[in-house]
């Protein structure tokens, strides 16, 4: 029990034009295979690609993990002409100019989705911690679900859509919660109750299986683990590895106290669905509502009273170290404030808009190798 895996997805960009690339090079997807093997997949746009790590004991052993498949991308990237960018959206990814990834499971995908799918131009963080036997997982989802917007506020990273500021700190679920199955999890208390749900859209072939369901955080259908899905992918690997610590933490609280959290509701459901808009909007500058209490809170108040409750569950885990970085996090901003101020400065320094998306493009792609250094 306590593994973690955690999955980054990146934006593969011409470094001459700063687009999104339209096909993926069959020479850098080479080179990186050959330098990352099973660790690396494609997506379902060509715009994309994806790693993760092997089931990790440490946080350390994931970040060494990470900063090697940063680095070995880029690497592999810099010949062709390329880039790379974890960004929760890219700034000058256009969706008609997308191609996807011919595959048959992405085929069905978008046979269903249609321009849904197309629009799917999205890159996020996927974070598995692994369950000991016999542990209920929907419980724990449904206890987990309250701290999906502190994650999200914490993790912003997708300010931009298609060229433009969206005036939204977290877009990247503002578009994927166009998708179906997506969002909070529903608020089942059982198993039962999920199998019957999920039993009842593959027997209407509605989907072929559970990993068709794309909540923020669900019960993974290829582990034995239970996966975290509302975090923008990182720009700073820093940022990633504090994040995925904290959530771990919390699984491991949850599921050492079984009643922690037990009186999680339909009231309190409803408003973390208004706290998840309120991190999409406003990232770490929201003012949440306590699902418990009912209290107006800040993200700094929040995110001191879940410390509180995991930090001897991060002791266990050794995971102190790697939570401190929350706190660079709060003072600094998430990705999302620095790519803010980044556009902002290009244009107060008499930047075209163009000018300015590009130099955010620039700040990322170079910090997402510089973190991994």
């Amino acid at each position: 029990m306590d593994t973690i895996g955690i999955e980054e997805e990146f934006f593969v960009f011409d470094r001459r034009t700063r687009r999104a690339a339209r096909r993926m090079d069959r020479v850098f997807l080479a080179r990186a295979r050959d330098a990352l093997g099973e660790h690396l997949m494609t997506e379902m746009l060509q715009s994309q690609i994806e790693v993760a790590t092997p089931p990790c004991e440490t946080m350390e052993e994931a970040r060494t993990h990470l900063a090697h498949y940063r680095r070995a991308l880029a690497e592999a990237a810099a010949p062709r002409g390329l880039g790379i960018a974890a960004m929760g959206t890219f700034p000058l990814a256009f969706w008609p100019e997308q191609e996807m990834t011919p595959k048959a499971r992405y085929g069905a995908i978008m046979q269903d989705l249609q321009m849904i799918g197309a629009r799917n131009m999205l890159c996020g963080m996927h974070v598995h911690v692994a369950v000991r036997d016999g542990a209920s997982r929907i419980d724990l989802i449904r206890r987990l679900t309250p701290y999906l917007p502190l994650l999200l506020a914490l993790s912003t990273s997708s300010p931009f859509w298609q060229g433009h500021l969206s005036g939204l700190r977290g877009y990247r679920l503002a578009a994927y919660d166009e998708l179906p199955r997506t969002g909070l999890p529903e608020l089942f208390r059982t198993e039962a109750e999920y199998e019957e749900y999920v039993g009842a859209l593959v027997a209407a072939r509605i989907i072929p299986d559970a990993s068709y369901i794309w909540w923020a955080v669900r019960p993974s259908l290829s582990h034995p683990t239970i996966e975290l899905r509302v975090a923008d992918s990182c720009t700073r690997l820093a940022d990633a590895l504090a994040i995925a610590a904290l959530f771990r933490c919390l699984v491991r609280a949850l599921d050492k106290n079984p009643a922690l959290n037990a009186d999680f509701d339909r009231v309190g459901r409803a408003i973390t669905a208004e706290n998840k808009w309120h991190a999409q909007r406003h990232g770490l500058g929201a003012t949440f509502v306590d699902p418990f209490s009912r209290a107006p809170l800040d993200a700094a108040t929040w995110l001191a009273s879940v410390r509180e409750i995991v930090a001897p569950h991060a002791a266990a885990l050794g995971c102190g170290g790697t939570l401190a970085h929350l706190d660079a996090i709060l003072v600094e901003g998430s990705s999302a404030d620095r790519q803010i101020a980044v556009y902002r400065a290009a244009r107060d320094a008499g930047g075209q808009r163009l000018t300015a998306v590009k130099e955010v493009i620039d700040w990322a792609a170079a910090e997402t190798l510089a973190s991994a250094a």
